[in-house]
């Protein structure tokens, strides 16, 4: 069931009755649709062993793969983060300050006892503060229950769509996976539209896990430290903790993707057009940034944007579109070797795997 978590179109004013069932839905063990500003999350009560299982159950996820963490605005004194976290290091709490709320996603130190299902049982967990006032709202009505009820910590919340499949940037996503049962709370489309950036923060050093669209530079800036690869962490005989939306394969839609560069795709153009019938519906969906010359009635175009931003915002919106036009290929240009485009490059590069 989509509920609106605004009371009036403008989508400014928040709507009370909307947050407060959706925080009464958490704190009694239940899922909830949840809006951030990367993707929509299929939520639970981190600390609710029975309820993590839940999303595990629903999403088809591995129960050893760890979720994310959501927690509610960092205010100095921790909140939440001291709640689930054993220690903060010195560069983990720049991070926090330069980059939270927003889409950044740390792995710290778990304490003991706290958190264990949602970590997939791991001594490490992953947190983030999100900057959609939608989550924030929620997360604050469960810090602080009105009617004396239970306080929740934290919400853990994946993407809310089925395990390796795209992730979904509107609420009409999520319904489509998971139908009237859950309750989604409607924020609207996401504004960055591709997971958070994940750095592990356990091994002395910022180590990356999973680009997004907090860069690399951004990042050594924030905390004046050099950011590792997971390959340098392995070349020191290191072993990086399991993450969310690290598998080599996932953001994967039914049709399958494959990426190229302009010249090699402006060839198969070439290939279709001169041996097509011209009655054939599209089989193949085109997303591409350069100029190409589409003759063939096999393939339906889509332009990507050429900036980095709004290329995230889109795409796993767009994918999900070309994907319900009933293709069996979905061509896409490889997007640019360059940092701004990390976490496109990577979403696409684990959807065509």
């Amino acid at each position: 069931m989509i509920v609106s978590a605004y009371q009036f179109a403008d989508g400014v004013e928040l709507a009370p009755d909307s947050i407060a069932a959706a925080a009464d839905a958490v704190r009694a063990g239940g899922l909830m649709g949840l809006p951030t500003e990367t993707v929509y999350g299929l939520g639970a009560d981190a600390s609710d062993p029975v309820a993590v299982g839940k999303i595990f159950n629903a999403k088809g996820r591995p129960s050893d793969h760890p979720l994310i963490v959501h927690v509610a605005a960092f205010d100095g004194g921790m909140g939440g983060v001291a709640h689930y976290c054993a220690r903060v290091p010195a560069f983990a709490q720049q991070l926090m300050s330069a980059f939270w709320p927003g889409p950044l996603t740390l792995i710290l130190p778990r304490k003991e006892g706290v958190g264990e299902a949602a970590a997939g049982g791991q001594n490490s967990i992953g947190l983030r503060c999100p900057a959609h006032p939608v989550a924030q709202a929620v997360l604050a009505a469960l810090r602080k229950p009105s009617d004396g009820g239970r306080e929740v910590w934290g919400i853990a919340a994946p993407s809310a769509n089925k395990f390796g499949r795209v992730s979904p940037t509107t609420a009409a996503h999520v319904h489509s996976e998971f139908g009237d049962d859950l309750l989604i709370l409607d924020g609207g489309p996401c504004e960055v539209g591709i997971e958070s950036t994940i750095i592990d923060c356990t091994r002395g050093a910022p180590v990356l896990l999973r680009p997004g669209s907090i860069t690399a530079q951004q990042v050594e800036d924030a905390c004046g430290r050099k950011l590792l690869s997971k390959e340098e962490l392995l070349a020191q005989s290191q072993q990086a903790p399991r993450a969310s939306g690290t598998l080599e394969s996932h953001y994967a839609p039914s049709a399958s993707v494959r990426l190229m560069d302009a010249k090699a795709l402006q060839a198969a153009l070439d290939l279709l057009s001169s041996a097509t019938p011209p009655d054939k519906r599209p089989t193949i969906a085109l997303y591409h940034r350069s100029p190409l010359h589409v003759r063939s009635p096999l393939v339906t175009a889509h332009r990507m944007p050429s900036h980095a931003q709004p290329a995230a915002h889109e795409l796993f919106s767009k994918l999900r579109e070309m994907d319900a036009q009933g293709v069996k290929l979905i061509w896409v240009e490889a997007p640019p070797d360059s940092p701004e485009w990390d976490g496109v490059r990577d979403r696409l590069t684990r959807a065509a795997a």
